[in-house]
């Protein structure tokens, strides 16, 4: 048992880090992305099909969903924000994310490839 939450601790560490939660509720408060930002596909595609698979989802869960660290899946739903997409509401901490009906109609056309 000890190994094994050894190795989920290391794995999923940096996601529980207090500082690393609080800026990625920043940028999506902010909704300011880097000028250079460019959104990777992969992600883009993880991230739009578990939202499509699961529904609307805490920031925790998605980011373990999809194997992202909290300020790389923040970034990403920021961009995602910006072209109407998905739709993120805070809650004092909680940050939930859901798709929007265009957020869906797109999910839809790329899965279905």
């Amino acid at each position: 048992m000890y190994i094994f939450v050894r190795q989920h601790y290391k794995r999923y560490k940096h996601m529980m880090d207090p500082m690393q939660s609080s800026k990625t509720i920043n940028i999506i408060k902010q909704k300011e992305l880097e000028p250079d930002f460019e959104p990777s596909m992969k992600t883009l595609s993880r991230i739009f099909k578990t939202m499509a698979d699961n529904g609307p989802e805490a920031k925790t869960s998605l980011s373990l969903d999809t194997h992202l660290n909290y300020a790389r899946l923040a970034k990403h739903i920021v961009w995602l924000e910006k072209k109407g997409l998905v739709e993120s509401t805070i809650d004092k901490s909680k940050i939930n994310v859901g798709l929007t009906a265009k957020g869906r109609v797109f999910a839809s056309t790329i899965s279905s490839d």
